[in-house]
Formats: C-alpha cells, structure tokens, sequence
C-alpha cells in the first residue's frame, strides 16, 4: 500500500481512547514508509467532509476512532468507485474492527494492516439516508443506548452494561409490527429488535451471531417477551457468545428491507449514535465498498 493515508481522529471518541493512541498510531505509520496526513473532526457531519477531501486526494482514508465516525466516513466513500476504507480502532467497541480481526490493542499491529492487509467488500446497511456499519435497533435497545451514551466516560466498555442494567429496571414490553421483503406484516411483542449487518455491538456482544459483513442481507433478531430476571441471568449473558439465539424467546429472519413500527415511539441507534426513528424503513446497500482486513 503506496497511497497516502488520510487519518481522520474523532478526539472524544471512547473518551479521548483515539487521542491517546494518536502518537503510537503516528510512529508506527512513519515506521512503516507509509506517509500520512492527521485531521481531527469536531463532528460527524466535519468527519464526512474531511473523507471526502481525502478521497478526491486519492488517498487511503483512514478512521481512529468508533464505529460511529466509522459509518459517516463509509456514507460518504460508498459513493466512489474506487471506494477504500482504513480502520484503526480508538473507541470503546471497535465492533467493525474486532469482526474483521485488526487487533484491538496492539496499534503498530493495526497500522500494518494498512500495509500488508487485502480489500474485502463491505455491506452497508441504511435507514433513510443515513448509513451504518454494524447494527440498528430499537426498543430496549434505544433506552439501554440513550443511557450508555449519557454515561460518564470514565466507565469505559463498562457503560454498555450499565446501560443496560439501567434500562432494564424501568423497561415495559412493547409491540413491534415488522414487513419484512414486502411480506404481510407480523407483530412480535417483547423487548428489542436489532437488523444487523455486522455480528456484534456494543463492545463485544454477539447479539446477531451469524450476520455477515458481505452477504448482501441484514441479519433481523427479535426478542420476545421474558420475565426480566431470565432476561438477566440467561439471554444477556449469552450474548457475549451469541448463544442467546438459541433461546426459545428470540427469532432470526434475514432481509434485504424490514419496515418497523411500534406501539409508541422509539429513536433508532445504529454504531452507538441515534440514527432515525419509528416507523422506519431500514435496508442494505451489497458491497458498497472495500474495507482493508488482515490477510488470511
């Protein structure tokens, strides 16, 4: 890899975990012969520009960040045909990066990915004209996320769980109406639903365990109602593994489109920032672009 590498920072993202590995990232990338550019976003909508100023550059972008500047950074690629995306992880998930198997904790480790890696395409799921990379999903989800995003940041990886324990606490069952593909619409009353292109979120939960970045389908995980201690001694610690599944209570389907409505209102959270809101039309866009992994 001879392009130049475009290196955009999201300085707040993890709490500053992407700051913090700046100069590592730096050294290594010098240590490499790879020659690079560093541009800090002061949001996500500066983090698009900033891609689309490395790509007219012809350069390699590169996000240290979270999922979340991920996605906005992969919006704006997809829309090239040379489109060719670089991640180094510097947030508190790195979900994206931990699929893909870049190391999470080692940053000269990731940096050589940039190097000695291959391209391999990369789904991108969408609600309105909003793009994600991971997944998207609504109802104990959005409180547990709205939560967690409010947390402080000394928590770290801990404010997922939190999240969620906040949540559930005040959570009451809602009813989700899905059209999947068109089909009649079916109701499932519970807790959540997620439509996932990527396997996991949140840190390292698997809660759609055989999702795929590149099949040109969105993974639809529903779960249905349970008492909230069986959700807490049994689904959740199952997602760690993605065994949760298995679980009479939860259902898998696969959609290229699902349309979502619910009894009352709920933001919908994608790549741990709000991204649209009930009733949505959420689908995928197959091979949007390439993404840099480790060779096999």
């Amino acid at each position: 890899m001879s392009r130049l590498i475009w290196l955009i920072v999201n300085p707040h993202s993890g709490g500053g975990r992407g700051m913090r590995r700046l100069p590592d990232a730096e050294r290594a990338l010098t240590a490499l012969g790879l020659e690079h550019r560093t541009h800090c976003t002061t949001s996500l909508e500066h983090g698009r520009e900033l891609a689309q100023e490395g790509a007219d550059e012809g350069a390699l972008v590169v996000t240290l960040s979270g999922d979340g500047l991920i996605g906005a950074v992969a919006a704006v690629l997809a829309d090239r045909d040379d489109a060719l995306l670089g991640i180094l992880p510097g947030g508190r998930g790195n979900d994206l990066a931990r699929t893909l198997g870049i190391p999470l904790d080692d940053v000269a480790a990731a940096c050589a990915v940039l190097r000695d890696g291959v391209a391999r395409p990369l789904d991108l799921g969408r609600v309105g004209d909003r793009s994600f990379v991971g997944i998207a999903s609504l109802g104990f989800d959005s409180d547990a996320n709205r939560i967690a995003n409010e947390a402080p940041s000394w928590l770290g990886r801990g404010v997922y769980a939190y999240g969620a324990l906040r949540a559930l606490a005040a959570w009451h069952p809602a009813r989700f109406d899905l059209e999947i593909d068109g089909a009649p619409p079916r109701s499932v009353t519970g807790y959540s639903v997620g439509t996932a292109n990527n396997s996991a979120y949140g840190g390292g939960m698997y809660a759609a365990p055989h999702a795929k970045l590149d099949d040109g389908l969105l993974d639809v995980v529903a779960v249905r109602s349970m008492p909230k201690r069986r959700f807490l001694t049994q689904l959740l610690p199952r997602v760690f593994k993605g065994t949760h599944v298995e679980l009479p209570e939860v259902e898998e389907a696969r959609a290229r489109s699902v349309r979502i409505s619910a009894d009352r209102p709920f933001v919908v959270y994608a790549d741990g920032d709000p991204i649209g809101a009930t009733p949505v039309v959420i689908s995928v866009r197959p091979h949007a672009l390439r993404v840099m992994a480790p060779a096999a």
